[in-house]
């Protein structure tokens, strides 16, 4: 059986690890979730990731993160679906809790949170909301 959205299969992951207490998972690893995991250590939501490879395969291992025992990233959730793609100006990039949360956004020059996104002046594809 395929696996038709990695990127919604890695939210759900963070989201039942964090929900679980568990400071590490690992997944199978893509480009696109590394350059969103990336972009979500930038901003401080989960503590660190790498790649792992082993017998020609590569995993991604990441430590989440907590503050006085509770998750940092209280909600996560997938805007864009493969079965419907949500794409955004960067004029019209959503706000999340009032500059609290961040989207994350596959533009042209790389995928960025929303306030990078906005002061590059780009728009792209609204891949997942993280509070």
């Amino acid at each position: 059986m395929s696996m038709q959205d990695p990127v919604a299969d890695m939210l759900t992951c963070i989201r039942n690890a964090q929900a679980m207490g568990i400071q590490k998972i690992r997944m199978p690893h893509s480009n696109l979730k590394k350059e969103i995991l990336k972009v979500l250590k930038e901003e401080g939501f989960i503590g660190d990731f790498e790649v792992i490879e082993s017998d020609k395969k590569k995993d991604l291992h990441v430590v989440l993160k907590y503050y006085q025992g509770r998750p940092v990233i209280e909600k996560i959730h997938r805007v864009s679906r493969p079965a419907l793609r949500v794409y955004k100006g960067c004029d019209k990039l959503p706000v999340i809790r009032g500059g609290l949360g961040i989207a994350i956004v596959s533009t042209p020059k790389g995928v960025m949170s929303d306030k990078t996104a906005r002061t590059q002046q780009v728009g792209g594809e609204v891949l997942c909301t993280v509070e």
